[in-house]
């Protein structure tokens, strides 16, 4: 009997599109080989064309849903995305706190989203300050772009010696490690920063930026890889190349969906052993 693949939650809100949010994060789980589950935090109406609304699901639904699956399967890592509220973003720290006083669950990896990609708000101050003040904490990596790193910092980010700055000040705040990512920068790059016994050592990662309409839901693609690679028992500079190494891919085997910003090709491994099982020859 083959081993049973590590289980990673995610905990995210809902795209209909399927570009980001829960559906994309399994999606990438199943593309790394592990065994996805999910607790929706917010219903959305939205596309590649941008999010219309956003409808928070109950923080006690939430609590519930995340107690059950912690009954009922081991996690090896965990994924949090869009929280919406305070109330969930409260719902969710307290479960992590009071999973730590238990057994801490491994590998948990904080995608802080505050807006989306066309300026929808998707937590509210509050929320904000909930994330900020128990969640960072409680992560074992966050991974702000360079907008998310500015707003909970409050400094500007828009090179590397600044994002160097954020990535002080977020250690500052709690955060054990972080990945300040720029994508969205001219020359991109994303900043490992990490605490040892040493003090915080630092990694830049370095790439061409991609040219591409198919770039809705890098940011969660990125987070959520990090998590699986994690799971498999990888290092932390290491699960970031690899995540890194991914999502380029994804953005490269990309395709056209809808009539906006399209999504990255989360499967697109599985096109490449497609074509690799069609070139054999019979003899």
């Amino acid at each position: 009997m083959a081993d049973a693949p590590p289980v990673v939650l995610t905990i995210a809100g809902f795209d209909p599109s399927s570009g980001a949010g829960v559906t994309a994060d399994i999606k990438t789980m199943a593309a790394h080989g592990c065994y996805g589950v999910a607790c929706i935090t917010a219903m959305t109406v939205q596309s590649t064309t941008g999010v219309r609304r956003v409808e928070p699901v109950d923080a006690e639904l939430v609590s519930e849903t995340l107690e059950e699956l912690i009954r009922d399967v081991p996690i090896a890592a965990v994924h949090i995305g869009m929280l919406g509220t305070a109330k969930v973003a409260k719902a969710v720290a307290e479960f992590l706190a009071l999973r730590s006083g238990k057994a801490r669950l491994p590998n948990v990896v904080l995608d802080p989203i505050l807006k989306s990609s066309s300026r929808t708000d998707l937590l509210d101050a509050s929320g904000a300050k909930v994330l900020i003040e128990k969640l960072i904490p409680l992560a074992d990596v966050i991974t702000p772009n360079v907008d998310e790193a500015a707003a909970l910092t409050g400094l500007k980010v828009t090179e590397l010696d600044e994002m160097k700055a954020a990535a002080a000040k977020l250690h500052e705040m709690g955060a054990v490690a972080s990945v300040v990512t720029g994508g969205h920068l001219e020359k991109a790059m994303d900043l490992l920063t990490f605490t040892t016994k040493n003090g915080v050592e630092q990694e830049v990662f370095k790439a061409e930026r991609q040219r591409s309409n198919s770039t809705h839901g890098t940011g969660c693609a990125f987070a959520t890889a990090i998590a699986c690679h994690l799971a498999l028992d990888r290092g932390l500079a290491e699960a970031v190349l690899l995540a890194k190494t991914y999502v380029t891919a994804a953005i490269t085997a990309g395709h056209p969906v809808g009539r906006g910003t399209g999504p990255v090709h989360h499967l697109y491994r599985m096109n490449e052993q497609r074509r690799a099982a069609g070139s054999g020859k019979e003899s």
